[in-house]
């Protein structure tokens, strides 16, 4: 299988001291997803910035299709779609007025451009909000619209900068269920995201970045089994605590304790003895867990323990479930959602 995108030693900095990007590689074949994972900061929407055109690499080269994408940018342009973190559409059109006015941009005739968006608002479900403006539709509406508008050109490659950013699960269920009926067509999927769940799902390769830096890649199954054949979580009173049962247990699993406020986490090998041995080396200490307990490895404790900190997704979900307050501001660019011309 030939390789849709292909990106080697991608560097950007901006304002002359954010290196963004630091030396990126990876390939995605064709007809398969690839997730890039990271924190907010790490590099994920500049690569996808570099790859759809819409900024130059300092350093580097990337190809999609076979193209590079500063020597032949309108090729590409003309061969992808593009879907960013918001919903790059105008709400005080229609959705069907939405879709066609991404059509024409792509230099479709009125005619097909029309066509192709009685086709997608029925694929997506929307046929009849079709004639509401976008005032009227709900984030998981918007969500859909925008994936029809990247599709319009019928592009090849796909890329999707945090498509679920905000929805609730059913709808992210549904977005899911478009991208691998898309991806059963033979479309190439490159998807940035802070969803763990989505990625597990979705990508048949993961990429982790973190400060500009790919740090670990493999399909998530390997990242998985990489980190241990099982993990155990220890819940402690406070923080301080955890520190100190942290350094405590840093014998007893197959590498260091990730600590995250008042819990600890660690891969471990033999579990039941590991976890025998833990608790007796926390009772010669009079420190007792307010949780313990073991499973399989994640990729949120991949992430966890390549990058020292949960994603962004997990803290606001942590807050919703608590109080409804937000996480940290998102510090993502828009992107606009068109084919043809990623701009």
């Amino acid at each position: 299988m030939t390789d849709a995108i292909e990106a080697a030693n991608l560097e950007k900095t901006f304002g002359g001291t954010v290196r963004a990007l630091d030396g990126v590689s990876f390939a995605v074949e064709q007809g398969t997803v690839f997730g890039l994972l990271g924190p907010n900061g790490a590099g994920k929407t500049t690569a996808v910035r570099v790859l759809t055109t819409i900024v130059q690499p300092d350093a580097g080269t990337a190809r999609v299709l076979g193209h590079d994408v500063v020597a032949d940018a309108g090729r590409v342009r003309a061969l992808i779609g593009l879907a960013g973190q918001y919903a790059a559409v105008d709400e005080n059109l229609t959705g069907r007025e939405n879709i066609v006015m991404v059509g024409r941009l792509n230099h479709l005739a009125r005619d097909v451009a029309s066509t192709r968006s009685a086709e997608l608002l029925e694929r997506f479900g929307l046929t009849d909000a079709a004639d509401r403006t976008l005032k009227t539709y709900s984030g998981g509406m918007r969500r859909r619209l925008d994936l029809a508008a990247a599709l319009v050109a019928r592009p090849a490659v796909l890329f999707l900068d945090e498509p679920t950013t905000g929805l609730d699960l059913r709808s992210r269920n549904d977005l899911w269920e478009m991208i691998e009926g898309l991806v059963d067509g033979g479309t190439t999927v490159l998807l940035t995201t802070q969803y763990l769940e989505e990625a597990d799902r979705l990508a048949h390769r993961i990429a982790v970045v973190d400060h500009g830096h790919v740090i670990a890649e493999g399909t998530p199954e390997q990242l998985k089994a990489d980190l241990g054949a099982t993990v155990l979580a220890v819940g402690l009173p406070d923080p301080a605590t955890a520190g100190s049962a942290a350094e405590i247990l840093d014998k007893v699993g197959t590498k260091p304790p990730s600590i995250d406020g008042s819990s600890i986490e660690l891969p471990v090998d033999d579990g039941p003895r590991a976890a025998m041995e833990a608790l007796r080396l926390l009772d010669g200490r009079d420190i007792v867990p307010t949780s313990f307990e073991l499973r399989e490895p994640s990729l949120d404790d991949v992430f966890l323990a390549l990058t020292g900190k949960r994603t962004e997704a997990d803290d606001e979900d942590a807050d919703a479930a608590g109080d409804g307050a937000r996480g940290r501001g998102r510090k993502g660019t828009r992107a606009a959602a068109t084919t043809g011309g990623a701009r």
